[in-house]
């Protein structure tokens, strides 16, 4: 299994950068792109961070895919 996210998705549909996104939740530009690729996994705080900047709950933006 790999968590999968919107963060991109959301990010554009918002008009925000990854600068501005990572400024919002206090973490670097970097973080947000590896979040974006896939090849980071968020801890609960950021994922939280992240859904409040979005109005969302994290299931909405983060999830589980393939097997297990």
């Amino acid at each position: 299994m790999t968590l999968s996210n919107r963060v991109r998705e959301l990010r554009a549909k918002y008009g925000l950068t990854q600068s501005d996104l990572a400024k919002s939740v206090a973490v670097t530009r970097q973080t947000i792109v590896a979040l974006e690729k896939g090849s980071y996994i968020p801890s609960l705080l950021l994922a939280m961070k992240i859904a409040h900047v979005f109005n969302l709950q994290i299931e909405e933006i983060f999830f589980m895919e393939g097997e297990e």
